[in-house]
């Protein structure tokens, strides 16, 4: 959950720097440091551990400019230490950068630039590029032109911010996919650059934000923003409210779809640090398993409640798949009232956005009085939920507002994918080459992500909830992995928008469901190009053949379901066991839609609270 704060101006750097990372703490971190242009120099001070410590060690070694760029960081690559941490130096020490994201092909980049004489001094990805951009650094074309070259050698998403002394009067920012935000503040001649607006809300409230593969080069006098193809844009400044609940929104209506579109980011924070993708292992700082204790585990149970339900049905696959376990799913509201058969060789996996979830929170002391691992999947840290379990996997995907989950089921979904490669290590049930695959699929996803919610696309959500937001029911199918998505699909659709939807695995339509379907019934296919594709296509023909509507979620290309479905929404192409990141996606979106055209609270739906603490 990196942070990034620059600033250009006549002021004092370092203090403004600070304090902007300061005000990003609450997003996680592993360590932290800053890079000041001191007397035609480049100054960089990094500490491992709380910004605390970098503020002491800046006590010590003082810095003086006006031109900085500081950074927090959770790692993706390496582990955390001082020569990890950001920013990172190129051979000369003239050229700094700071990101977010990851180099999907680090590892063939450094090898090719290792072949080029380029000595690396750090295991991060982000070392790749500083020495990308060195290698293009030419005076004709300066620190921008540089950027956008090496840019261009990236697979992932990634938002970056270089300076070089050699050019002490300037930042260039870019980014690159969703790899988070980048917004600029334009000042009284001075300019910061931050990765999300509470950073530099106290100097500025007219903010700029880029887009994806577009560069800005800011100096204190503005920015001057271009395409990373070199065509010129003209950004539109937006005036930030002063109100910090307005400001978080940002340049978005409501924190749904702030969250929503926050997903790529949010899966490259629940990653970061976790994985080594150079040799394909998972390591979840926060889970004190050892290999005989995960050995004697004869099965696992997920609890959780709602839409953390639905992402532990998805889990089940998961775990089963990669870490060979076997698997139930039940809902913390009846797990305790049961008698559950448990002990000392359950795991108990419990998913929980708040942490205090009281259903969640009783099924859990089940499982402790019986003798069972605990291990709970909580977004917030130091929550009842992650105080009482024997090992916890954070969510990492930064606050929730909008009562209805969005990100956090994502993240949820990924933290159960990283449990199940975790388990794999410590039972050996899957072997170096297969862990090696499924790692380098989970690197794809942040980038898969933000292709799926490029802005571009908003006009199929909005022309579908304008021709959709009158109907009173909608029937969601989905089959195998995908039907939990279904579920969860229904779900967001009733409560943000009030209409009646019901999820079901597809196989079952036809022995209850289908008497309901006719016109005045849409039904929701979600239909990817996997293993049950086929059996997905026949259902799509069962209800055209009563004349229902079919709006299709489908893989990219496929002109084969657009020819049997009235509506169709794609996906990138994953592998199996990520779609259902991906598939969700388009009916949060839809949900969003619909209850934008019928008037709803969006973000605050009837009868419905954040954390249910009563029972």
């Amino acid at each position: 959950m990196c942070g990034i704060v620059g600033y250009v101006g006549p002021r004092a750097a370092t203090p403004i720097v600070v304090n902007g990372l300061q005000r990003l703490e609450y997003r996680g971190y592993d360590s932290a440091g800053i890079a000041v242009v001191q007397n035609g120099s480049i100054e960089v001070r990094r500490e491992v551990g709380k910004l605390s410590n970098l503020v002491n060690l800046l006590a010590e070694q003082p810095t003086n400019g006006h031109l900085a760029v500081g950074h927090t960081r959770w790692a993706t690559h390496g582990k955390p230490s001082q020569q990890n941490a950001h920013p990172h130096r190129d051979a000369s020490g003239e050229i700094v950068v700071v990101q977010n994201g990851i180099v999907e092909n680090f590892r063939e980049l450094r090898e090719s630039l290792q072949a080029e004489g380029f000595e690396f001094q750090s295991e991060t990805d982000t070392e790749v590029i500083v020495f990308l951009i060195a290698l293009h650094y030419a005076p004709e074309g300066g620190l921008a032109e540089a950027v956008r070259k090496a840019l261009g050698y990236l697979k992932g998403p990634s938002a970056i911010v270089a300076l070089t002394s050699r050019e002490p009067d300037k930042l260039v920012a870019a980014r690159l996919g969703n790899a988070g935000g980048v917004a600029i503040g334009l000042g009284d001649g001075e300019s910061f650059i931050a990765s999300d607006i509470p950073a530099i809300l106290e100097h500025t409230r007219r903010m700029i934000f880029l887009e994806d593969r577009q560069l800005a080069v800011v100096t204190r006098d503005g920015a001057i923003v271009q395409t990373l193809d070199g065509q010129a844009v003209r950004p539109e400044v937006h005036e930030i409210s002063w109100d910090p609940i307005s400001a978080a929104k940002g340049e978005y209506r409501h924190f749904m779809q702030k969250e929503i579109f926050e997903q790529a980011r949010s899966l490259t924070d629940t990653i970061r640090g976790r994985v080594d993708f150079a040799a394909g292992e998972v390591y979840l700082e926060d889970m004190p398993l050892t290999a005989e204790r995960a050995r004697s585990f004869d099965r696992a149970v997920i609890v959780a409640c709602g839409t953390s339900a639905y992402s532990g049905l998805v889990g089940k696959f998961m775990l089963e798949k990669i870490a060979r376990i076997p698997v139930e799913v039940d809902y913390g509201s009846e797990f305790r009232y049961r008698d559950p058969i448990i002990d000392e060789r359950t795991l108990i996996v419990t998913i929980t956005q708040s942490g205090e979830t009281v259903d969640t929170l009783a099924a859990m002391e089940e499982g402790r009085a019986k003798g069972a691992y605990l291990c709970s999947i909580v977004n917030v840290i130091g929550s009842q939920a992650a105080r009482m379990s024997d090992g916890v996997i954070y969510m990492h995907c930064g606050p929730e507002i909008g009562v209805a989950s969005t990100k956090a089921f994502t993240s949820s979904l990924v933290d159960q994918y990283l449990l199940a490669l975790f388990l794999a290590q410590l039972r050996d049930s899957i072997g170096p080459l297969a862990r090696q695959k499924l790692v380098d699929d989970l690197a794809r996803l942040p980038e898969l992500a933000g292709r799926l919610l490029d802005a571009d696309a908003n006009t199929v959500y909005e022309d579908l909830a304008e021709r959709f937001h009158r109907y009173r029911n909608f029937l969601y199918l989905g089959r195998g992995i995908n039907y939990p998505v279904a579920l969860e699909g229904a779900l967001k659709l009733k409560e943000i928008s009030y209409i009646h939807a019901e999820g079901y695995p597809a196989g079952e339509m036809k022995h209850g469901p289908i008497a309901l379907i006719d016109r005045d019934m849409p039904v929701v296919t979600l239909a990817p190009q996997d293993e049950v594709y086929d059996k997905m296509v026949s259902q799509v023909e069962q209800v055209k053949a009563r004349s229902g509507i079919v709006i299709a979620i489908a893989t990219e290309g496929d002109e084969f379901i657009r020819s049997r479905a009235d509506h169709v929404i794609t996906i990138p192409a994953a592998p199996p066991l990520l779609t259902p990141v991906l598939s969700v996606m388009p009916l949060q979106r839809l949900a969003y839609e619909m209850a934008v055209r019928r008037g709803a609270d969006v973000d605050q739906p009837r009868n419905l609270a954040k954390s249910v603490t009563v029972e």
